[in-house]
């Protein structure tokens, strides 16, 4: 079953220019699907699979209280991959074709208040040391660009441009954009790249722009502990993630008022109905200043 496993996800990674965490997240669902019918079903072939047997599958995650978001997001990838399997002739049908998937409650992606942002970045600012330097620097960039976290962690020095003052960044589907990034910004990076930086390097070859204190790539991990850090530090009471950030980016651009397609190429968005979802974010906005200046509405 591995064989065809990673044949499917060479497929997606030539054909689809899928990034590595989809890939990841693929390899897991498929994995662990294999793993589930080879315990019911010892030396089964995804040939010998049913339509019954993904159903079961699909009840399986259900009793073991998976969310509805993470059934959908396993059956999707079920369905390409036997769809792949269709293509390539291994099986006849797509046995998870007909199977309807869990319907998925959009939630309003949570964001800061401008108040908040500047109790947030004014946070590391206090700490003058490489580590208070890179860490500011950090959360500029999150917040000017509204980059997602893997393109943040993924960037080398050679991708900032301070004399133009823009970031380019490498986003899903390899696509390449540039994100400009306002005075600010372009300072502490500025600082960072030419003070900061240089304390964190132990080979002279690193392309990193942000670094540990091993001198190697900061992981998601090591990005994550910094925000949830900061957060911390200074009162937010729920829940803030590095993915926050973009969020408020998108939220305050819109509130703003950037246009909605603006905001989606500088988010990377592929399809602009994406970035609309800030937009009903940024409605309650103009309900305040609807109710502020309407004379019915007082």
């Amino acid at each position: 079953m591995q064989k065809q496993i990673q044949s499917f996800l060479k497929f997606i990674t030539v054909e689809k220019g899928y990034a590595q965490n989809t890939l990841a997240a693929y390899q897991n669902d498929l994995n662990q699907m294999a793993a589930h019918l080879e315990q019911k079903h010892p030396g089964v072939t995804w040939e010998q699979v049913s339509r019954e047997d993904v159903s079961n599958y699909i009840q399986h995650m259900r009793s073991q209280s998976y969310s509805s978001t993470t059934v959908a997001r396993k059956l999707a990838a079920l369905k390409s991959f036997f769809h792949f399997l269709t293509i390539e002739h291994i099986i006849d049908e797509n046995p998870a074709a007909m199977l309807d998937s869990p319907k998925v409650r959009k939630y309003l992606p949570k964001a800061l208040s401008t108040a908040d942002v500047d109790r947030l970045l004014a946070e590391p600012a206090k700490d003058a040391s490489p580590k208070g330097q890179r860490d500011r620097a950090i959360m500029e960039t999150l917040y000017a660009t509204g980059m997602r976290v893997t393109e943040l962690i993924n960037l080398n020095v050679e991708d900032i441009n301070l004399q133009d003052g823009h970031i380019r960044c490498l986003g899903k589907g390899a696509k390449e954009r540039i994100v400009p990034l306002y005075p600010q910004a372009m300072e502490v990076l500025q600082t960072y790249v030419q003070n900061g930086r240089q304390q964190f390097v132990k080979d002279s070859l690193q392309k990193a722009l942000f670094l540990n204190q091993r001198g190697e790539r900061l992981t998601r991990q090591g990005l994550w502990l910094i925000i949830k850090e900061y957060a911390r530090r200074v009162g937010i009471t729920f829940d803030v993630t590095p993915h926050t950030l973009r969020h408020s980016f998108a939220t305050h651009m819109l509130s703003g008022g950037a246009d909605p397609r603006n905001v989606q190429a500088l988010l990377g968005h592929a399809n602009v109905n994406t970035t609309q979802v800030y937009s009903r974010v940024s409605n309650d906005r103009l309900r305040e200043v609807y109710n502020d200046a309407h004379p019915r509405a007082k």
